[in-house]
């Protein structure tokens, strides 16, 4: 059976450096940090007071007031990262085939925000007994977002999310991708999102000691390769991205970005939240992912790397780049963008996955930010071009994105230039 190519049509972002794929791309080239004080919630007794919130997200222009009640905040934020990509694809929905559109949108946790809700509630009322929202249960799963979205716009397509913690959107990102080029669908909506920043999601990777404490200085947090790094930030909003299989995006006249051309996934069957000191599932992902899309490492130009700012993971993800890229590692650009964006969660993924599409079609790598000379870590080879603090131009003919998830999940995928 020969595999149908897959394109990227379109794009759509809510993220906390930016509400648009043109302000969230703007702000990554400039180097802006989306962390600052919490204010969905009083933060004053947490060990960690800060977090990259999405910023003036009003959900009233996607949704009227008795249709946003009935959606968690994780699920406002998928579609309206959905819609600003449809409109950005161009497709008119009146002519295509929505039997052949699907939706395969991830969550890491999911409703968080309404299951603190409701469960503080129960517990604040148990002398009248259990009562519940009837909305409960569908505002609190993570598979809703994908099930609104095809609903909104009468997509019958394949249909679900992806589970894999930090790694669930791009697995979602490939199995759209695998879907279309085994001809299952002709285009799919595939992304993830996250609104995790609640005292359940800070308390609990706070209890983890996972997450950065430096509330005297937010905006300098999330420094991923340098020696200070103390842990990740947390951040929240979705990512979408378009994919459609080439000649059905050729028939309509769709303008493509680029295109999909691998995915890699592994486990690193090491521990329940740390990264493999090795980076052994690292190394078999993106080996996976460059098989798969049956390039050779000097054809990748720029990684955006998973690069947490934490203390072990930063240093298995360079390790296992320099092990399956040889002298190519040298070569290439690195960055973690979240050092601006934060750790996004089930929805970093998919952002990166558009930030890696962007500097293809663009070719201009981001930068790491946060980085300051002096902040040396001796176990890290700062050989490697990690891009920092400043954006850096250079042809992107490829780009290869990480994540790792809690759980040992890891998923790669690679984006190229688009060529007839």
């Amino acid at each position: 059976m020969e595999l149908k190519r897959v394109v990227v049509t379109g794009l759509g972002a809510i993220t906390p450096v930016g509400s648009s794929i043109p302000e969230l791309w703007e702000n990554v080239l400039k180097g802006v940090s989306g962390a600052g004080p919490i204010t969905h919630f009083d933060a004053s007794k947490f060990k960690t007071r800060f977090a990259c919130e999405v910023k003036d997200f009003d959900p009233l222009k996607y949704f009227d007031r008795k249709e946003a009640r009935k959606l968690d905040t994780y699920a406002q934020y998928a579609i309206a990262a959905a819609k600003e990509a449809l409109e950005n694809c161009g497709a008119d929905l009146d002519k295509i085939d929505k039997d052949e559109v699907g939706v395969i949108f991830a969550a890491g946790i999911g409703g968080i925000q309404t299951f603190e809700q409701e469960i503080g509630y129960y517990y604040s009322n148990l002398e009248q007994g259990p009562k519940f929202n009837p909305f409960f249960i569908p505002k609190m799963i993570s598979d809703i977002a994908a099930g609104q979205i095809s609903i909104m716009y009468g997509f019958r397509g394949p249909n679900y999310s992806t589970a894999s913690a930090c790694a669930s959107s791009t697995n979602a990102i490939i199995d759209a991708f695998n879907n279309i080029r085994l001809g299952k669908a002709n285009m799919i909506l595939a992304g993830g999102a996250e609104a995790a920043i609640t005292p359940g999601g800070v308390g609990g990777f706070n209890a983890l000691t996972a997450l950065s404490t430096r509330n005297d200085d937010p905006a300098g947090a999330s420094r991923p390769f340098s020696k200070s790094r103390d842990g990740f930030v947390m951040g929240e909003g979705a990512g979408c991205l378009v994919l459609e299989e080439l000649e059905h995006a050729i028939a309509r006249g769709a303008n493509i970005l680029c295109e999909v051309v691998g995915g890699g996934m592994s486990a690193d069957a090491y521990h329940l939240t740390a990264t493999h000191p090795e980076g052994i599932g690292a190394i078999l992902v993106m080996k996976r992912a460059l098989k798969d899309a049956g390039l050779n490492p000097e054809d990748i130009d720029y990684i955006n790397v998973h690069g947490t700012s934490t203390p072990v993971g930063d240093i298995s993800e360079s390790k296992a780049i320099k092990e399956v890229f040889g002298e190519q590692a040298y070569k290439l650009n690195i960055s973690s963008t979240k050092s601006m964006t934060g750790h996004m969660l089930g929805a970093a993924g998919s952002v990166e996955a558009i930030i890696s599409v962007l500097s293809v079609v663009n070719d201009i790598v981001p930068p790491t930010i946060n980085f300051t000379p002096g902040d040396e870590d001796p176990d890290i080879d700062y050989n490697l071009n990690f891009t920092f603090n400043k954006a850096q131009k250079r042809i992107v003919n490829a780009a290869l994105s990480n994540t790792f998830g809690f759980g040992g999940h890891n998923a790669s995928v690679i984006v190229k230039k688009y060529s007839k």
